[in-house]
């Protein structure tokens, strides 16, 4: 019998919206009752645009994209990128691009908008830009290459986004704004003043209240800027972000229903005028309301991939709350924060001009809920306020309480018990405190479980805080103990034995076992026990693992000081410091890999890794590598691993620092020291990140000012983009806050933690971070330099302790009653080397 072919389903847009349709078409199982064709306009993958700015500090559309083609693959999904819908025949039930007519019997508009140009006579003048797609970035970056000065028309959400660019481009940089405050949505006048202050504090230029007459050629750069007063600017860019419209063309031409300023109409289900057709995201109207957000977007999403399966979730509106960081500079909105659109509305304000902190509290006529609040210089209050305002909490009976400082402190939380099962926990992907508890009934046990069931706080991540606090509360109000023991032996976390180590100042295991070990259990410890102590010991006293009360602790690898391989063998990785490495290095490694019959490999990480070498033979190589001015490249260890460079200023000419030099300053400065996992440098001559150092747990970029500073990336399995630390360094800067950096890490991390996760689960997060490190607000910056100081005073490379000690020798045989090799070790011969039969 011949199968009736399945409906086709057409999705126009490949955006985040559209992908996220995708998503939860597969997650509904919609693809075994349709064939699905997605139609992208970019040549690019969905891809992230709330962090479409780090396109300009060094992340590119991989790193940005939120999916890959292997994905759409597997799931029978047509992805045809490149290709833009130009128009839709309804009559014929078919779309028109410039490949041909495809057929659909279900239609999903998620064109997304497009950025508004004012009409400026000149606005279509060589170097006037928009800021929307990265074909956009890629022009901006071509022109501010020629240029030194940047204007952006616009100071809303985006256009500071697009300043904060191109003063990361090294511009002289202003933001036009006609309303006479930047931000007008989101903030009023005093916020906006001291939102001026902060940014112009930056090096931003700021100018309100101005109206672009034209642009014309300029006497000093390539545009003079004509304002209403006929006062000018000049500038060599200008960028407009002025806000969006709905890209609704396909829409209009078609002769669906629209807007009498745009946009599709569409009901609770998505629908649009003609049943056939849906659309999404910020093409649609609904309600006579267009969301200008992603959460609403994905919100429409969900409800749209129900209709079409014939489900019951609808689309209601979404709260357009934000909390933004732009420039470094918390801003946050919250309802009805201008308080007009609330009869009666009471507001609070507090203004510290000194911190330059702003919050503005608007509450009911009555004075019973939260109907909006407005934050600028301080987002610590921001969850707190949301939750009263998105859960109609009954206020406490000072109002005020919730903004003012108490005792120098943000406003205390409402507890997890507080809030309903209905409350909002993370607003990109609409998951409900209901849903978290879902998710754990169901089997959900720790964190990353939670967000792999629900995707909470796999957005912009603002909710992480907030669901860490009650997965918690509700594991423990089930019963389930959350017991952050490191093991049965001891009954502290790692981070309290690191404590207790550093404080007593004990020196063995057997000592900490005596002194803190649980008497109930063995005194010899376990797995993870022993490596987890080995590795706080070598962090604060820096003893040689090798020493024999030490050696007890060690795994294969750190025992035998090499990474043992699938046939018995091991590996040999010399440290080459910023993989820089002299010819008659060179000559050694081959020699030595030809003796020993050792595969050879140029590894990612920029060294030599000699693979294949017995046991035995392992003290012999390494004799002749130190002779030869190598030391051990700990590859074996929880350690320093590489400091990845480019050639920098030394040879290439985009390169603006040395960073060569840098890298090989660090990895001389760091190597040996010991951590709950290991770590992984990379350092940048300049913007074009060759030596990719976003993907490192400490990434140093050079610019034309000094140093930029990125903490807690790393790549691996769950790879994760480093974070903007610091800004415009001098090397004894980059030192000293890498110094801290670390040596804090190495005091709260848990065992074999990356610093990317450690920095996920960090109460306060990054800001928290920077506050530490850079404020030292804790007081311990001294401390933590002194620590560091002394690991570095004492390193010794343990492959030269090891060869200078018999008794440390005897441990190098495959028997300990046979002098002989193992006889079970069988190679085979491709591509010119060895390698495990």
């Amino acid at each position: 019998m011949n199968t009736p072919a399945k409906p086709q389903l057409i999705v126009i847009g490949n955006g985040m919206v559209g992908h996220h349709l995708v998503e939860q078409l597969v997650e509904q199982g919609a693809t075994q009752r349709y064939e699905v064709t997605v139609f992208g306009e970019e040549r690019h993958l969905a891809y992230d645009r709330v962090h479409l700015s780090e396109y300009f500090s060094g992340r590119d559309a991989a790193s940005l994209a939120l999916s890959t083609a292997d994905y759409y693959a597997e799931h029978d999904i047509e992805l045809r990128l490149h290709e833009a819908v130009t128009a839709i025949d309804r009559g014929k039930g078919e779309v028109v691009t410039s490949q041909g007519r495809y057929a659909y019997d279900r239609l999903v508009l998620a064109t997304g908008s497009y950025p508004f140009v004012p009409p400026i006579p000149g606005n279509d003048r060589e170097g006037c830009l928009v800021y929307r797609t990265l074909e956009d970035l890629d022009a901006i970056r071509e022109a501010a290459e020629t240029a030194t000065t940047g204007v952006v028309v616009g100071g809303g959400l985006l256009g500071l986004e697009a300043a904060n660019a191109l003063r990361g481009l090294n511009l002289d940089t202003a933001v036009v704004e006609f309303a006479p405050r930047l931000m007008p949505m989101q903030v009023d006048s005093e916020g906006g003043e001291l939102l001026r202050e902060k940014i112009e504090a930056l090096g931003v230029q700021v100018l309100t209240g101005r109206a672009t007459q034209e642009i014309v050629d300029g006497e000093a750069s390539r545009h003079r800027m004509v304002f209403q007063d006929d006062k000018v600017l000049e500038t060599d860019l200008i960028v407009f972000s002025a806000g969006i419209r709905p890209r609704d063309e396909l829409a209009r031409d078609c002769g669906l229903e629209m807007g009498e300023r745009g946009g599709v109409v569409i009901d609770d289900n998505c629908l649009t005028s003609d049943p056939a057709i849906l659309a999404i995201g910020e093409v649609a109207l609904w309600n006579n309301s267009i969301f200008g957000l992603v959460a609403p977007g994905y919100q429409m999403a969900k409800a749209a991939a129900s209709t079409l399966l014939e489900g019951g979730v609808t689309f209601a509106g979404a709260d357009m709350s934000t909390k933004l960081k732009l420039m470094g500079v918390d801003v946050g909105s919250i309802g009805d924060a201008h308080g007009d659109r609330t009869p009666g509305a009471r507001q609070y304000r507090f203004l510290d001009p000194i911190k330059q902190q702003y919050r503005k509290l608007v509450v009911s006529s009555d004075g019973k809920r939260v109907v909006g609040a407005m934050l600028v210089g301080d987002n610590s209050y921001y969850d707190t306020l949301l939750q009263y305002y998105a859960n109609r909490i009954d206020l406490p009976e000072d109002p005020a309480a919730l903004i003012l400082p108490a005792g120098g402190e943000a406003a205390p939380a409402l507890g997890p018990d507080a809030l309903p099962e209905t409350a909002t926990i993370c607003s990109c992907h609409n998951v409900t405190k209901g849903d978290v508890c879902a998710s754990i009934d169901a089997g959900a046990v720790d964190l990353g479980a939670v967000k792999g069931a629900t995707k909470a706080s796999t957005g912009c991540g603002g909710c992480a805080a907030l669901l860490k606090n009650l997965v918690d509360h509700e594991l423990e109000s089930r019963g389930v103990e959350v017991d952050k023991s490191i093991c049965e032996h001891f009954a502290h976390t790692r981070q309290e034995l690191y404590d207790i180590v550093r404080v007593e100042g004990i020196k063995t295991f057997s000592e900490l076992m005596e002194k803190h070990g649980n008497p109930e259990t063995h005194k010899l410890g376990c797995d993870i026990c022993k490596p987890a102590v080995a590795s706080i010991l070598a962090s604060c006293f820096n003893e040689p693992i090798t020493d024999a009360a030490h050696i007890p602790l060690q795994d294969t690898n750190d025992t035998f000081m090499a990474n043992m391989q699938k046939n018995g063998t091991y590996s040999v990785v010399p440290r080459v410091p910023g993989g820089e490495i002299t010819p008659d290095k060179l000559v050694v490694l081959g020699q030595v890999a030809q003796k020993y019959a050792l595969y050879t490999k140029v590894t990612g990480g920029q060294r030599i890794d000699l693979f294949g070498a017995r046991l035995e033979d392992l003290p012999a190589i390494w004799g002749e590598l130190i002779e030869a001015g190598f030391e051990t490249g700990h590859a074996y260890g929880k350690s320093l691993r590489t400091v990845k460079s480019c050639v920098g200023s030394t040879w290439c000419r985009y390169g603006v620092q040395d960073s060569v030099g840098m890298a090989i300053q660090l990895e001389h400065r760091y190597k040996g020291l010991r951590a709950p996992h290991k770590i992984k440098f990379g350092v940048s001559g300049c913007t074009r990140e060759c030596a990719e150092a976003q993907s490192k747990d400490i990434g140093v970029i050079a610019t034309e000012n000094g140093w930029n500073l990125y903490v807690c990336g790393n790549g691996g399995m769950r790879p994760r983009h480093a974070e903007l630390f610091a800004t415009d360094l001098d090397d004894e800067q980059v030192y000293r806050i890498i110094d801290r950096f670390l040596m804090f890490y190495i005091r709260t991390a848990d065992r074999l933690q990356r610093t990317s996760v450690w920095r996920e689960n960090l109460e306060g997060g990054l800001d928290y971070l920077k506050q530490v490190i850079l404020e030292d607000s804790l007081g311990i910056g001294e401390e933590l330099d002194r620590q560091m100081q002394a690991v570095i005073d004492t390193y010794e490379c343990e492959w030269a302790n090891a060869i200078s000690d018999p008794e440390k020798l005897k441990r190098f045989r495959s028997f300990v009653n046979d002098a002989r090799p193992d006889p079970d070790i069988i190679y085979t011969t491709e591509r010119g080397q060895l390698r495990p039969a």
